[in-house]
């Protein structure tokens, strides 16, 4: 190295950094289009929930063999963009907002990594009970209530995120509210449902349907929880997903 070179460092004349400027638009392009991937992540997701709880409302259980074995799809896309995010990682230095960005979509796709689990979990649950179990329609009626409040949760936390609404995604705390309280309330009808052992069995399964659709909006409002992050530099947590921390958890950056 030339004693001009040396004295003006890697990045030019007084180390300015020029080169590593210039690439910071093409990197943030890439940022753009994994976050598109990630949040199409949640698309699947949907489309996962809508054919369980078809499954589940019609006892189909070819359907719910469907929905398993197209829990790759899930995977893949989780496996896809958390890979491509660590390639992004090793060739650039994310700051500030770009660096809070990536650590919310890493979150954001184990989040649908789960809820995608929790739609198989309902779907390898739905064949134990046959092909006509003794459903209860009170305690059914309830879990397809359960399931479209998720749906709606899993639909808002991606629009929270995709348009930076902290207010939305703030919002997500009272659609989970709904489904916890539901979740409560087929527990407790399970346990009062009577002495057929087939019906008890079936309800014990609708127990574990509940708990898995529970799970998802959990999953929804933890994404939430990362459009504050993004939005502010703040993890605030919305606390046991019945009330919010408050602002004043926001006010100031974390160092």
């Amino acid at each position: 190295m030339s004693p001009a070179s040396s004295a003006n460092g890697p990045f030019g004349a007084w180390g300015d950094g020029a080169p590593a400027a210039a690439g910071r638009p093409h990197f943030q392009q890439q940022l753009r289009e994994l976050e598109q991937r990630a949040l199409g992540g949640l698309d699947i997701v949907v489309e996962q929930l809508d054919r369980t709880m078809e499954s589940l409302a019609h006892q189909d259980i070819e359907l719910a063999e469907m929905v398993i074995a197209d829990d790759d799809r899930v995977d893949g896309r989780y496996m896809e963009v958390h890979q491509a995010i660590l390639s992004l990682l090793a060739l650039q230095a994310p700051v500030a907002g770009d660096l809070r960005l990536v650590a919310a979509l890493l979150h954001v796709l184990k989040a649908l990594e789960r809820m995608g689990d929790q739609c198989v979990n309902i779907a390898k649950v739905i064949p134990l009970s046959g092909r006509e179990p003794p459903v209860r329609h009170d305690v059914l009626e309830r879990l397809l209530r359960m399931g479209s409040c998720a749906r709606a949760e899993a639909v808002q936390c991606k629009e929270a995120f995709a348009t930076r609404d902290v207010v939305l995604a703030e919002d997500l705390v009272r659609q989970d509210r709904e489904i916890n309280r539901l979740n409560r309330e087929i527990f407790r009808m399970a346990l009062e449902i009577g002495d057929d052992p087939d019906t008890r069995e079936w309800a014990m399964h609708m127990i574990l349907v509940a708990r898995a659709l529970e799970r998802i909006g959990d999953n929804a409002v933890d994404i939430g929880e990362q459009v504050v992050f993004v939005v502010t530099g703040l993890f605030s947590e919305f606390s046991d997903s019945s009330h919010l921390m408050g602002p004043q958890a926001r006010q100031t950056p974390k160092p």
